[in-house]
């Protein structure tokens, strides 16, 4: 089934690219520049539809990034370090991101004949994001289905969307995603922060996974103290 990828260059989208991949079901990778601070995530993208051998599509969202104003990733405001369930954390949520990207995905899925759109939304998602919940998905899967009706017929692929990030490790361990190639910091500084929820996430999930992390980290210990504390 060939499938478009909606991929960040983060842990999961690139994960499920190469699950996709070695199904033999990815078609391309399309990824959004809204003017986030962490662009950098965009150049991990790049080197994945590289690696895998698909076309990489890249959308200018930057005026439409300006627009969505109020989160940390598009305004100039503090990303919080701390737990990635914190309340704090929602200051990163970008409104209705998901539901825009995905719309044009499914349109440039739609004009080069691909039979699903794919998006990497996980369990451990749905605490923050609104457009993570599976709620959100099945809506918007019933949405699109309407809205090309008659013209394609593409169905919305979110494998992940009741597992948790360290289930998402242990799959892209499985097919050998290179994790060292993946960008998850919200501060999109020289290296991975290891303070902010982002982070904090990741390194908890190769924990719990049981799967060496290969990322360095500026802070490499803080994910502990993040997690007694929401433990407290």
């Amino acid at each position: 089934m060939k499938t478009a990828l909606v991929c960040s260059g983060g842990l999961d989208s690139v994960s499920l690219a190469h699950v996709l991949a070695a199904e033999g079901n990815l078609s391309r990778l399309i990824s959004f520049d809204y003017g986030q601070r962490h662009t950098k995530e965009l150049g991990f993208a790049a080197q994945c539809a590289e690696r895998l051998g698909v076309p990489h599509h890249v959308i200018d969202l930057r005026s439409v990034g300006a627009s969505l104003t109020g989160s940390a990733l598009t305004d100039d405001l503090d990303v919080p370090d701390g737990h990635y369930e914190e309340e704090t954390m929602k200051v990163t949520v970008v409104p209705n991101r998901n539901a825009i990207m995905l719309t044009i995905a499914y349109g440039i899925a739609a004009a080069n004949g691909d039979a699903a759109v794919a998006t990497a939304v996980h369990g451990g998602d749905h605490f923050i994001y609104p457009d993570c919940r599976p709620g959100f998905t099945d809506a918007f899967d019933a949405m699109q289905r309407a809205a090309l009706d008659g013209y394609a017929d593409i169905a919305l692929h979110v494998p992940f969307v009741h597992r948790s990030k360290s289930e998402i490790v242990a799959e892209g361990a499985r097919v050998n995603t290179p994790f060292a190639e993946t960008w998850s910091c919200y501060k999109g500084g020289d290296r991975h922060c290891g303070r902010c929820g982002t982070c904090v996430e990741r390194r908890e999930a190769f924990d719990l996974a049981g799967v060496e992390d290969p990322t360095v980290y500026e802070d490499p210990e803080f994910w502990r103290q993040a997690m007694e504390r929401e433990r407290a």
